[in-house]
């Protein structure tokens, strides 16, 4: 019987609206965008933090980066104008990677990398490029994975031997219709054969060369030994200009630490400053724990989600207010025909859950709306700009629920106003 009675209440609720169909899909429209925005806001921020998350993980949890910075004072001087012949040396050491592995406790592999901007030839077609001289513990300590052939082996480390891996992207664009691995790339003076393909594990960044930010992406590096790179171009980088010329003696660009285990990332990381403060009396390096910056992403992370869905939950509160205001003058307007269902025997609690059962279609309704629309919306922004979107099943069901709880909480009102109205009072009223 209760089940039947409220079957009818949520029709003659439905017929209710129906009446005045364009009014109700305007109140509509306040709880559509509330609930569109709310979905469309935290997955625009999802798809951004996870992007943000990911490019710090590809850097190793478990890794501490050590990059050569030129020294403040340093940098000033030379943007003042150098001497002439002016010769600077800066930034990380040989001596320093090997302090590091035999000093701090918990480290497992020391990776030094040279970084040198260089063109790389090969036939007519000349790249900038990323020389990066390295060891054969790269592919462990980075996770880069080989496509094709091999990467550095601890031989051709030993004897300086003319080989490189290059990145897939250099690939396709030295070598757009021909097989790389047949084939040797000219940098500066000497040849190098190619004996591999690697794909990066990381997305594009920007690595420390010469003491600044600057670089080409992660797919267009050449990797070559170590002891070939300190052969071939030496430690002392000298560009020339307008007769004069600028010398820099940087040994190493980066040193990559890894360590056993996540405990001891933090325990390592104040070791480390320590020691290279014992012998480095300048600001010539900066250190990067990829675990602290993954955790400050995870913490913005959560502030940029509750930013907006506060900012996307205005949207939902004012679509309540419209509601609630389209009720009240329902309720204005429809006075005699609750005078006279009160006067045929209908109760109070009746009139209450009609007026009641017409928000929560009205927010309900919107609310569906909402969802199909915030979760069509992300995918629009993806398909026409190059930005992540992520829909997750809590932020639909977080703004379905709201919604919901809009209509109940904003029709309470106008529905408890339409109970008390005075049956007779009401039968007068024109």
């Amino acid at each position: 019987m209760l089940t039947f009675q409220f079957v009818s209440t949520v029709r003659l609720g439905i017929k209710s609206l129906m009446l005045h169909k364009l009014r109700s899909a305007l109140t509509m429209l306040g709880i559509i965008f509330g609930v569109c925005s709310v979905i469309a806001m935290l997955a625009i921020g999802e798809g951004a933090s996870y992007e943000a998350q990911e490019a710090i993980k590809n850097l190793g949890s478990n890794n501490i980066l050590l990059r050569s910075l030129k020294p403040p004072d340093q940098a000033r001087q030379q943007a003042g104008g150098s001497p002439r012949g002016m010769q600077l040396a800066y930034g990380l050491t040989y001596e320093d990677g090997a302090r590091i592995q035999s000093t701090i406790p918990g480290v497992n592999r020391v990776l030094p990398m040279r970084i040198i901007r260089e063109n790389v030839r090969f036939d007519r077609n000349e790249i900038p490029c990323q020389v990066i001289g390295t060891l054969p513990s790269y592919m462990a300590v980075t996770g880069a994975g080989i496509v094709r052939g091999r990467f550095l082996a601890h031989l051709d480390e030993q004897h300086a031997e003319n080989v490189c891996v290059i990145t897939t992207g250099l690939a396709r664009r030295l070598f757009p219709h021909l097989d790389p691995m047949q084939h040797a790339v000219k940098i500066d003076t000497f040849y190098y054969r190619i004996i591999g393909i690697l794909q990066e594990r990381s997305q594009p960044e920007q690595r420390t060369q010469a003491g600044a930010m600057e670089g080409q992406p992660l797919d267009n590096n050449v990797y070559i030994p170590l002891s070939v790179s300190r052969t071939r171009f030496g430690e002392t980088l000298i560009r020339r200009s307008a007769g004069s010329f600028e010398a820099e003696e940087v040994q190493l660009h980066q040193i990559t630490v890894q360590m056993q285990n996540l405990a001891s990332v933090e325990t390592a990381d104040p070791q480390i400053r320590t020691l290279l403060g014992r012998f480095h009396d300048q600001n010539d390096y900066e250190i990067i724990v990829p675990l602290q910056l993954l955790r400050q992403a995870e913490q913005t992370k959560r502030i940029f989600n509750i930013v907006l869905g506060s900012i996307a939950a205005i949207s939902l509160l004012v679509g309540g207010i419209g509601i609630m205001n389209i009720m009240l003058a329902t309720v204005t307007e429809r006075t005699r025909e609750i005078g006279i269902r009160r006067a045929l025997g209908a109760k109070r609690r009746d009139i209450t859950t009609q007026f009641l059962v017409e928000t929560v279609v009205l927010s309900v309704g919107g609310g569906l709306v909402g969802v199909l629309v915030g979760v069509l919306t992300p995918l629009v922004v993806s398909q026409l700009t190059t930005m992540k979107t992520i829909v997750t099943v809590w932020s639909v069901l977080l703004a379905f629920g709201i919604s919901g709880a809009v209509g109940i909480v904003f029709g309470l009102y106008p529905a408890s106003a339409a109970a008390k109205l005075d049956p007779i009072e009401a039968l007068r009223h024109e």
